[in-house]
This record gives C-alpha cells, sequence and structure tokens, in this order.
C-alpha cells in the first residue's frame, strides 16, 4: 500500500502525493477544456475549468490514492446537446485527459533527458511525475466504462452492437479488476515502462 511509504520515506511519498495531484488536476482540467472548445460550458460553469486539485477532487477516491495508490476524480461532465460534433465529440473530451498526461509526461521528460540537472531530489520528482502520467494515461485508455478509452471503443462500434456496450457496462465492476491485473502483469512491464524509458532515455530509477 501507498501509505506505508509515508513511514518509510515521507519525502518521497510526498513527491508521489504531488505528483499524484498535478497528473490528475491536469486530466480532468483537459475534459473540461475540450468539453468548452466544443461548445458545452458546463464544466466550465461549475468551476471545473482550472488545474486547481480541489475541484478535481473526489474524497473517497482521493482517500484510496493516498493510501493504496489506486483511486480516482471527479468526473467532469458535460452536456451532449451542446457538443457541435454529436458523434466524436464525447470521445474527443474523453481522450482529452489521457492525450494530457502523455504531453506532460513527455514534456517533462525531455526536460529530464537534455537539461543538465543535477539537484536528485528534482531528478527524482520528475520520474515520479513522469512515470505517474505515463501509467494514468495508459490506464485510462482500456477500454472499459468508465475509463476513458471506452468511449473511443463505443465511439466506434456499430449501432447493430447494442449488446456489446450493455454487457460492458453491467460488467465493470469486473472488468475494471481485470484491467488492474492486466497493468500489474503486461501494461507496467511492457508497455509503461519501455515508455518511460523512450522519453527520458533512462530505466525507471524507482
Amino acid at each position: 500500500m501507498l501509505i506505508q511509504l509515508l513511514f518509510l520515506n515521507p519525502t518521497l511519498y510526498l513527491m508521489v502525493a504531488v505528483s499524484i495531484l498535478l497528473a490528475l488536476s491536469l486530466h480532468e482540467y483537459s475534459h473540461a477544456q475540450i468539453a468548452y472548445f466544443l461548445g458545452d460550458p458546463t464544466a466550465k460553469e461549475m468551476g471545473r475549468l482550472t488545474i486547481n486539485p480541489l475541484a478535481h477532487l473526489d474524497p473517497f477516491g482521493t482517500l484510496f490514492l493516498f493510501l493504496f495508490g489506486i483511486g480516482w476524480g471527479k468526473p467532469v461532465p458535460f452536456n451532449f446537446l451542446n457538443l457541435r460534433n454529436k458523434k466524436w465529440g464525447p470521445t474527443l473530451i474523453a481522450l482529452a485527459g489521457p492525450g494530457s498526461n502523455f504531453l506532460a509526461a513527455l514534456v517533462v521528460g525531455l526536460i529530464l533527458r537534455f537539461s543538465s540537472l543535477t539537484n536528485p531530489s528534482l531528478i527524482i520528482f520528475f520520474s515520479i511525475f513522469i512515470w505517474l502520467n505515463i501509467l494514468l494515461g495508459i490506464f485510462n485508455l482500456m477500454p472499459v466504462p468508465p475509463l476513458d478509452g471506452s468511449h473511443l471503443l463505443f465511439a466506434i462500434l456499430p449501432p447493430s452492437q447494442t449488446r456489446i456496450k450493455l454487457t460492458l457496462l453491467s460488467s465493470s465492476f469486473i472488468l475494471l479488476f481485470l484491467v488492474i491485473v492486466f497493468m500489474i502483469y503486461i501494461g507496467i512491464p511492457f508497455i509503461c515502462e519501455p515508455l518511460f524509458h523512450l522519453i527520458t532515455g533512462n530505466p525507471l530509477p524507482l
């Protein structure tokens, strides 16, 4: 559990906690920003068009994040009827979240790779931030409700495949558990770690 790190290494725990808050806030803000760009002011009117973590934290989701390292943020609402693009609008809003995480990982990763940073604590913090953004991005791309990737899957499925959508929605809890297992045994070692190395030029130093 993540909370154990607080007692073993409080400084490292603080770095992880701050990185989680930043990555999660950027993720939710990007959902809100794309929804606003596509014509829906719902999230903006609810104060979600901000990087401020307080606007995006779900009480239980945050508690689970800081205790166990697995949690969730407050979903960003949008009104489908306000979107200029009714077919792909929800998908673009959904993909904006993981897309922002990958962009953040890339930008900070290139800074870490090509700058002359010598402060060990800053290097570790940047590494944690990059890693968590990659992890959050890959996890949310899984095509399982309520993860962001499910919106892309639903958009490309033909209308005749309503049964598949209903099956996925009704089995989301079991499927989320399978996604976590997938991430542990396949996603992290074979997708996330190679991406971290590709971006930074270094193996994961954690």
